[in-house]
This record gives C-alpha cells, structure tokens and sequence, in this order.
C-alpha cells in the first residue's frame, strides 16, 4: 500500500478515517459490509497511476471512523451525510464517484454534489 496516506476528518460531530492516493480528479470509493477501506487498496494504486486522487473512508462504525452508540444513528441518510461532509472538508465539489454499496448512495450523492 505504497504512498496510500491516513487521516482523520472531522465532520458533523464525528471523526471519519480516510486513505487517499493520487491527485484530482476525485473518486470517492465506498466499501460495504464487512470491508474496509483496504478492499479498494488496488482500485486506489490503479487509478491514481492515471490521474485520480482517490479517497477510501471507512464507514460509520468501522475500523477508526467514531461509532455512535445508538443504533438510529446508521440510517442511509447518515451515511450520506457523512460522505457529503467529508466532501465538504475535502473542498471538493466534483467527485467521479464508484460505489460498491447499494444504488441509492449514488442517486443521493449524485444530487448533492451538483450543488
């Protein structure tokens, strides 16, 4: 996982741990249950070979991103919410964006980053 660098970003109260390779263009990539953000570690060294800065967070309640103790705090909504905040802290307002878990994460972001 050369080069593949790790920081915190606090966003809407909560920390989120991301690894990011590679300059802009941004993709986004979104694991799913039970990954982690190094389940992208070849999709991130291929991709920032050629031209992209890549960013893989680790989703709420995983690994080093803050896990809120109540359950109603896991909803789709706060997901995304999530990922538009560390869209907003990354200063981006454009995002290539490739999606391994479920569809509506693409149709939610998709409108909130044409903003």
């Amino acid at each position: 996982m050369e080069g593949i660098t790790h920081r915190r970003i606090r966003t809407y109260g909560i920390w989120i741990h991301v690894a990011e390779l590679g300059k802009l263009p941004l993709v986004l990539l979104i694991h799913g249950f039970p990954k982690l953000w190094s389940s992208w570690n070849y999709q991130m060294t291929h991709l920032a070979k050629h031209g992209y800065r890549v960013v893989a967070p680790d989703m709420r309640g995983y690994r080093d991103f803050d896990s809120p103790p109540d359950l109603a705090s896991y909803t789709t909504l706060h997901l995304v919410g999530d990922l538009i905040g560390l869209l907003d802290q990354l200063g981006e307002e454009k995002v290539v964006h490739l999606l391994y878990w479920k569809n509506l994460f693409y149709h939610l972001l998709r409108s909130s980053s044409t903003r």
